[in-house]
């Protein structure tokens, strides 16, 4: 017997209510339709951050276009607070590895920094909002991370709040603990509300000049990983799974 939880589950952007008539997104019905094999009749799970999840049916299908009617919400909306992801961008594989592993583990949003040793000039957002997309319908949040444009460490650092944390995994440096104890520390102190950034360098990590400038900052925060030294990639889904335990 199906179930509400066997249904295909689609974000959607908020609009959902009661008796909606909603248009598929060309991508959406390639999907239900050519993948998929679904007829119209056929049920669907929509959703997004700020309507919840719905219950839909297929009202029209055909090619790339089609629609839903919206038929009853069945998980109301709900805050999902995260960590911010900063990482410097590597090559494409990587890059994707960590924004869909980045979405499932939790991440409220992901910003890619430029470093001197980023060895990728390829960035393409659109891509990794793609990439989220997929992965937050496929493991049952409600929000997508917001995916921002890349920024220069430099004025990174220079507009974080310093009452933030910005915790910053560095190879080699003075430690200070693991990620997860350094944040229940601090929010046991400070807002509990308020999430920490993970800032992750790039392959060959941060430059001599980049550890100084980080160093000059009291929001920045030395944190281990482990003993041993990560690739880019595991180094920022190590650190995204230390601080969501």
């Amino acid at each position: 017997m199906t179930t509400v939880q066997d249904e295909p589950r689609l974000h959607a952007e908020p609009r959902l209510s009661d008796d909606a008539v909603i248009a598929m997104a060309p991508r959406q019905a390639h999907y239900l339709g050519h993948v998929l094999r679904r007829q119209p009749g056929d049920r669907v799970r929509l959703f997004n951050a700020t309507d919840g999840e719905w219950l839909v049916r297929i009202d029209a299908l055909r090619k790339d276009r089609g629609s839903f009617v919206v038929e009853q919400q069945i998980r109301a909306p709900a805050p999902e607070p995260g960590p911010v992801l900063l990482f410097a961008p590597i090559k494409r594989d990587g890059t994707d590895l960590v924004v869909r592993m980045a979405t499932e583990l939790g991440a409220a949003s992901l910003q890619p920094v430029m470093t001197e040793r980023t060895n990728t000039a390829r960035v393409n957002t659109e891509r990794w909002v793609a990439i989220a997309t997929e992965a937050a319908e496929q493991c049952e949040r409600l929000s997508v991370p917001e995916i921002a444009e890349p920024v220069r460490l430099m004025d990174l650092l220079g507009t974080w709040d310093a009452e933030r944390p910005l915790l910053a995994a560095i190879e080699r440096a003075e430690q200070r603990g693991a990620a997860a104890d350094i944040v229940h520390a601090w929010r046991a102190r400070t807002d509990p509300g308020v999430q920490p950034g993970l800032l992750v360098g790039p392959e060959g990590g941060f430059s001599p000049g980049e550890l100084d400038l980080l160093r000059t900052r009291s929001f920045v925060v030395p944190v281990s990983l482990g003993r041993l030294v990560l690739r880019a990639e595991t180094a920022c889904l190590a650190g995204l799974a230390g601080l969501v335990r």
